[in-house]
């Protein structure tokens, strides 16, 4: 007898690896275009799917959760945040929400790293020298960057990204500081040596380098709103692979702009994908297209943890990486 497969939607190109396993297990949709969903799309697919295998770039709001027929049963979502999706609004529906927590926690801290040492170095500005022909020689004070080692490092979000962070940025002389919801455990403290700062005013305003790598929530919203921004150093250099929501975008570009930051790192923005026309024009500014968990292991292990979590539900279990509202 058939084992009956659940009619799956997924709304993004996922790595074929991926693609393929689900088309064996689940009765699945793919979207073989890979353009992202409108609201008038997610809603019909909602209305047909058992489970929607959602991204980033699909705003699950309440009004798409409204329009959900009564099949649905699952958003497996294909990534760690869930700030696209109305969780509470699922929930309230019977509709469970899983994430892909962990596996990409190597590869964002990896870009996260690298992003420190490319904006204090100066690597883009260097090579686009390099491809625009201008480069006629050595000299001893050109293209002076600044060294990393013995300078401190402040992290906003000690979780998993935070720590991988920590650990390779103690491999470069760099002193950890962080700031959190609450203290680490004593062993991860005395591991990482990291000082802890309740206040996260103290904390900017005497750091060398600042990383954001906490969730996107309601709470985190501007976290580092103008006033905050204004707290940091004129010679510090802000990171951030989180969310650009985080960071009030605006006053961070004119600030840049006017030197009283001394350069930034941003893989994500706030208003994704356009990007403030300011930042565009800074050389003090690395710009990535949201590319710090694009590796191909790291996705096709996403896709591993989504086929896990639905063939869970599928079993008549609780999914391993399902989300709570008061979690969030």
């Amino acid at each position: 007898m058939a084992i009956r497969k659940p009619k799956v939607v997924v709304t993004r190109r996922l790595p074929d690896p991926v693609e393929t396993r689900m088309r064996e297990l689940f009765d699945t949709e793919l979207n073989l275009d890979d353009a992202p969903m409108s609201a008038e799309a997610l809603a019909s697919a909602v209305g047909r799917a058992e489970v929607l295998v959602s991204t980033i770039t699909d705003r699950i709001d309440s009004k798409v959760i409204a329009a959900a027929g009564e099949q649905l049963k699952l958003i497996a979502n294909f990534g760690a945040g869930v700030d696209h999706i109305d969780v509470t609004a699922a929930t309230d529906r019977g509709i469970t929400v899983t994430n892909t927590p962990g596996v990409l926690t190597d590869d964002t801290a990896d870009l996260t790293m690298g992003l420190i040492m490319a904006v204090s170095r100066r690597v883009v500005e260097g090579a686009a020298v390099i491809h625009d022909g201008g480069f006629h020689g050595w000299s001893p004070t050109w293209m002076l960057g600044r060294r990393i080692g013995g300078k401190r490092l402040g992290i906003i979000g000690m979780g998993r990204i935070g720590q991988a962070l920590a650990r390779r940025a103690r491999a470069f002389g760099l002193s950890i500081h962080y700031h959190n919801r609450k203290p680490v455990s004593p062993r991860i403290a005395e591991e990482l040596e990291a000082t802890y700062w309740e206040s996260l005013d103290q904390m900017l305003a005497r750091m060398d380098f600042i990383s954001v790598n906490c969730p996107h929530t309601p709470g985190t919203y501007h976290l580092l709103s103008a006033r905050r921004l204004k707290l940091i150093r004129p010679h510090a250099i802000l990171i951030n692979t989180a969310r650009g929501e985080i960071i009030d975008e605006a006053a961070l570009a004119t600030m840049l702009e006017a030197g009283e930051i001394a350069g930034a790192g941003l893989d994500v923005f706030e208003h994704e994908p356009a990007v403030n026309p300011k930042l565009l024009k800074l050389p003090n500014v690395v710009l990535l297209p949201h590319m710090s968990s694009a590796t191909i292991e790291g996705r096709i292990d996403m896709g591993d943890k989504v086929i896990v979590n639905i063939r869970t539900w599928m079993d008549g279990h609780k999914p391993p990486d399902r989300v709570i509202p008061s979690m969030l």
